[in-house]
């Protein structure tokens, strides 16, 4: 049955509008919560394509709200987790400098680990690196031994059934098309019928900045830019090279981590992924391509700006996806026993990244909004680690706000 009105309607049935929801009756279990979601099913894009890893919180500049939500979020999902018999392994993860010019950057990460209350961090050298990981390369190292992997689809289905056992609707397979006031209320337009609802809660990932604009909330807002990532996958016969995590010390000069190995729940380790443009915000393959997508990608200022300035790191990313020996001999760098032969075609994802009209990538997590609707405008990686984290800030924004 369809829903034709609601209390709180929340966009987007990822793990952030699941979340969102479910503190939002945590607070106020009388609501009549509806989640409008326009795919056939919950976690459907970024979601569902996730890599898996629950974050310590390592890399985020201390004070932020990627920081502080992140710590947090990981604690809270943990929990979640263990309560709805959702695995997690700590699996811990390595973050290696390769020779003496990455020692600066790797100081530079363990100086804002301790700042963000990273627990059990740890300095090693190389003969703790090969007692961690004994294929991986390396002069010096971070460890983080509370780094962890779940399977953030069976989170989210979770997630949707407690929704369910507290009342709240989720309304798969119906697409937002508008949203008006009328009143003291909002008027959704929808694929299959309107919903009136007192208030509104928008966490549309890859489409965030199309949702504000319904609003009309996206006025100096940043638009969304995708961003597709390709991983291999190691064959069963390699899965051995690869014990946790092993990451390369970021570069803070490039917007991306670089490639990386994830060994997941089930034993298969991700290697990758790249990072280039998508011809389409919800096309996972090379080939897919939506005009509209594209256009407004490049018909922004801003995406125009970020491609002059990072020309030469998107050129070699684009290489990369294309030439196969070229990502080897990324991946060799971290773990050298790694070859072509072991490298099976795996997963890809689209990561909805927020760029600034001034061409700056933006980093931090972004809500915001008025009395009437609230917007995650901005929510890349730790956004899964941290949903519970961000779902508990915007109901707490809700009933505040929106006086419920």
């Amino acid at each position: 049955m369809t829903a034709g009105r609601a209390d709180v309607a929340v966009i987007g049935a990822g793990i952030i509008g699941l979340a969102t929801a479910l503190k939002l009756l945590e607070r106020r279990p009388d609501l009549d919560v509806v989640l409008l979601e326009k795919e056939d099913t919950v976690a459907f894009h970024q979601t569902g394509h996730n890599s898996g890893v629950l974050h310590a919180g390592l890399y985020y500049t201390p004070g932020s709200l990627k920081a502080r939500l992140c710590v947090e979020g990981k604690a809270e999902m943990e929990a979640f987790c263990e309560a709805h018999g959702v695995p997690v392994e700590r699996s811990g993860k390595l973050v290696i400098a390769l020779d003496e010019a990455e020692l600066a950057r790797l100081a530079a990460v363990k100086e804002r680990a301790l700042a963000n209350g990273v627990p059990g961090l740890e300095e090693v050298g190389p003969e703790r690196i090969r007692e961690l990981e004994p294929h991986a390369a390396g002069i010096r190292a971070l460890w983080s031994p509370g780094t962890a992997i779940t399977d953030y689809g069976a989170v989210a289905r979770a997630m949707a059934a407690d929704l369910g056992g507290r009342g709240a609707h989720i309304e798969v397979g119906r697409a937002v098309e508008s949203i008006a006031p009328r009143g003291d209320e909002m008027v959704i337009g929808t694929s299959r019928g309107d919903l009136v609802a007192r208030r509104v809660i928008a966490c549309a990932g890859l489409q965030a900045d199309r949702v504000a604009a319904l609003t009309g909330d996206d006025a100096g807002r940043p638009r969304i830019v995708p961003f597709r990532g390709d991983y291999y996958v190691l064959r069963p016969e390699a899965q051995h090279l690869v014990s946790g995590l092993i990451y390369p010390v970021p570069d803070p000069a490039l917007p991306f981590l670089g490639v990386h190995f994830t060994k997941r729940l089930d034993g298969t380790v991700l290697a990758g992924p790249n990072a280039v443009l998508a011809g389409a915000r919800e096309g996972y393959g090379r080939f897919d391509l939506s005009t509209r997508d594209l256009r407004d990608t490049l018909g922004y200022g801003g995406f125009r700006t970020l491609a002059r300035r990072f020309w030469r790191s998107g050129a070699g990313e684009m290489w990369r996806d294309w030439n196969k020996r070229a990502f080897v001999a990324d991946l060799r760098k971290l773990v050298p026993a790694v070859s072509s032969d072991h490298l099976a075609p795996g997963p890809s994802g689209v990561r909805a990244q927020a760029v600034a009209a001034d061409g700056s990538m933006v980093d931090d997590f972004q809500l915001g909004g008025s009395d009437r609707v609230l917007h995650v405008f901005n929510a890349p990686s730790p956004a899964a680690t941290s949903s519970l984290a961000i779902g508990r800030v915007l109901a707490t924004e809700a009933v505040e706000r929106f006086g419920l």
